[in-house]
């Protein structure tokens, strides 16, 4: 006999990984922390210097780098929107702005 069980399928596109990998990163920089700052050598300003130089720094570069194409496609997307929206409610490629004489005058 087949199986019809139901099987959950886990799709999981790259930025999604991105973000699990940041996460990671971000928890690692913070137990890094935890330790600079509660260690008998360490200092709450040397904790600081660790989550900002380890942790944020870093990964606000990286986010932003791999995010590019995320927001080319958006920018992109929101371009051709714009350009399908037309002015004229009735849909035609005159513009509402530009004044046309409603009548022919004789001269």
């Amino acid at each position: 006999m087949k199986d019809t069980s139901a099987r959950t399928v886990c799709v999981s596109s790259p930025s999604t990984r991105m973000y699990i990998v940041a996460i990671a990163w971000a928890f690692v920089v913070a137990l890094m922390t935890l330790a600079e700052a509660t260690s008998s050598q360490g200092t709450v300003l040397g904790a600081l210097f660790t989550l900002l130089l380890y942790g944020v720094l870093p990964l606000g570069v990286v986010l932003y780098i791999l995010g590019t194409p995320a927001r080319r496609r958006a920018r992109q997307r929101a371009a051709e929107a714009a350009v399908a929206i037309s002015d004229d409610p009735d849909g035609s490629s005159v513009s509402a702005r530009v004044p046309i004489a409603p009548e022919r005058e004789e001269t």
